[in-house]
């Protein structure tokens, strides 16, 4: 998930948790792996520009996070509540087809070694840092 101030998944999210009705989805403890487009285009052009960077860099933030702990923290940084229950699999299922609503059920746990071993350096590591630059 890319995260950014002019659209992607945040400009679907704003809403509902500005009205206090957003949540987790599922379980709420699936990983939910993500980045800033900040540090995604560093990524991109630090290794473009270091010939040394071979191979694949993953990007994403090196910072683990669920779709809890996601939900919680683009609450906090609207300064809204996030009281509602998650969102029941059967609910997502229904709206976007079994096969769309996996992405969002299982989640993917990504670590991004090989862009650390580079020496890339993250603008934004950690989340709350990262929703508080684009909800500002």
């Amino acid at each position: 998930v890319v995260l950014g101030k002019d659209g992607g998944v945040i400009k679907l999210m704003v809403w509902p948790f500005w009205l206090g009705l957003g949540g987790a989805i599922g379980s709420g403890q699936q990983a939910m792996p993500r980045i800033h487009v900040d540090d995604l285009s560093g990524i991109l052009a630090h290794t473009v520009e270091n010939e040394w960077v071979l191979g694949i860099s993953n990007g994403e933030a090196p910072a683990q996070t669920t779709n809890g702990e996601f939900a919680r923290a683009l609450a906090l940084s609207l300064t809204r509540p996030s009281v509602l229950p998650p969102v029941p699999s059967l609910v997502l299922q229904a709206l976007l087809g079994v096969e769309r609503a996996v992405l969002l059920l299982e989640g993917q746990r990504v670590i991004p070694r090989r862009t650390l071993q580079t020496g890339y350096r993250y603008l934004y590591p950690e989340l709350q840092a990262a929703l508080k630059s684009i909800v500002s």
